[in-house]
């Protein structure tokens, strides 16, 4: 039910997000959005890594 966005769904949210930040500031705050999804998605990965190492040094000492 709330999964899917449609077409007019994302228009209002983008007017809205203009309306709020204006024009000048709506590629700072996609850059930073960007800048923020990158580490967050390299913060997970890492925690993905260590959680791993760790099930495999649990294996490893029986």
């Amino acid at each position: 039910m709330f999964g899917a966005i449609g077409t007019q769904e994302l228009l209002v949210i983008f007017l809205v997000v203009l309306l709020l930040f204006g024009s000048k500031q709506l590629p700072e705050l996609a850059r930073n959005l960007g800048k923020g999804l990158r580490e967050f998605r390299k913060a997970a990965e890492d925690v993905k890594r260590e959680l791993d190492l760790d099930d495999i040094d649990r294996d490893l000492r029986g």
